[in-house]
């Protein structure tokens, strides 16, 4: 785990939340375009559960391995979840969760690499 990789994760987060809020404002619902883009953030999000997983196994760092990994996995959790809340919620409120949802990840994403230097107390 390491700077850019959690930093680049926040930004794909919140171009995501941006581009939600974007078709929000205008009243549109969860369709294709916004779909794809919370895949793209999700394909990366299971790559980053694989990477960090991997580097928390080969770490002599002192990380809570447990806090960690639960914070991996939430932030896997959460889009699919965003998204399928968004899809029974046809109005613009469902694209609400995703932005919500997005804006979680990139807060997440940040603190992850908090706990991966120590920092988290």
């Amino acid at each position: 785990m390491n700077d850019p990789v959690a930093y680049g994760i926040a930004i794909l987060a919140l171009l995501v939340a941006a581009f939600a809020a974007w078709r929000m404002a205008r009243d549109l619902p969860l369709d294709n375009p916004l779909f794809y883009a919370v895949c793209v953030l999700e394909i990366a999000l299971v790559g980053l559960l694989v990477g960090g997983s991997v580097a928390l196994a080969s770490t002599s760092r002192d990380v809570d391995g447990v806090l960690f990994v639960s914070y991996l996995v939430t932030m896997v959790v959460i889009p699919p979840a965003a998204v399928l809340w968004g899809i029974a919620e046809k109005s613009r409120w469902g694209t609400g969760v995703v932005v919500v949802a997005m804006l979680t990840i990139a807060a997440l994403s940040v603190r992850l690499l908090g706990i991966w230097k120590g920092s988290y107390v």
